[in-house]
């Protein structure tokens, strides 16, 4: 009886064991993913006045600050954040000169995607001296083009131009608009007559749209000459008057008429 007693428990104690680790296996496959889950909100690194200088076959390429970073890396769609703003310069791999510039209030990228949002006072300039001003613009890596689905201004030298639609390459060279409306100022220096004593500066060009299509106003109208006091005789008036005679009326006597005696005959 005793063996068969110890041999139950041998049993009994062996299949505890297998219960048990595979118990084991199974918790230990499954909680990464509850962790990943629960983790998705959890900041995994975090840096303060982060200053970051890339280069290129010992060339400088682009120099990127921000006060504050955040990485979210177990989110669904990891992304860096940046709460505090950037700023941005780009160098020209030729020249090592500046090529371009942005800053944001803020600005947040997905990592996965390589695709970068900034928000709030974004401005970007290049090396011409144009300057872009929005309140959101997106940068691709992937396909290398920055663009703007709100209103941007973009400023060069006098001349200004607003619109809806905005798209560029990354160095912001080759820049157009889907939707241009507003203003733009030109030089009209080149089209001055040659000898003409008015001085033009500079003048101003709408260019409307739909929108923008009121009916213009009417050109004032120019002053009436003052009436001359002195009279003036009309030509056709003047030449009857000349061939005019003065009309006298004369007056003549009338002699009272005068009756005769009527002989009469007859038998009385």
């Amino acid at each position: 009886m005793e063996s068969k007693y110890r041999q139950i428990q041998r049993y009994l104690r062996s299949a505890l064991l297998v219960a048990g680790s595979a118990f084991c296996i199974f918790a230990c496959r499954s909680a990464p993913a509850d962790d990943q889950e629960t983790n998705e909100g959890l900041m995994t690194q975090e840096a303060f006045n982060l200053v970051r200088i890339e280069s290129e076959n010992g060339k400088l390429g682009n120099r990127f600050e921000t006060p504050l970073m955040e990485v979210y890396e177990y989110a669904r769609e990891p992304y860096r954040e940046f709460r505090k703003g950037i700023d941005i310069t780009t160098y020209s791999a030729e020249t090592g000169e500046v090529e371009s510039t942005l800053v944001a209030d803020y600005a947040i990228e997905f990592m996965n995607q390589q695709l970068w949002e900034a928000k709030g006072n974004v401005v970007a300039t290049n090396a011409k001296g144009h300057v872009l001003e929005t309140q959101q613009l997106f940068w691709n890596q992937r396909t290398g083009r920055i663009y703007s689905n709100i209103d941007t201004k973009i400023t060069q030298g006098s001349d200004v131009i607003i619109g809806v639609g905005f798209e560029s390459d990354e160095q912001f060279r080759d820049w157009e608009f889907r939707r241009p409306r507003g203003t733009v100022d030109v030089d009209v220096e080149a089209t001055k007559t040659p000898g003409a004593g008015a001085t033009e500066d500079a003048g101003s060009v709408e260019t409307a749209t739909a929108e923008d299509n009121a009916p213009a106003a009417a050109p004032a109208a120019a002053p009436l000459p003052e009436p001359d006091p002195t009279p003036r005789a009309e030509p056709e008036a003047a030449a009857v008057r000349e061939n005019e005679r003065p009309l006298r009326r004369e007056r003549i006597p009338m002699e009272p008429a005068r009756r005769e005696p009527v002989e009469q005959t007859g038998g009385e």
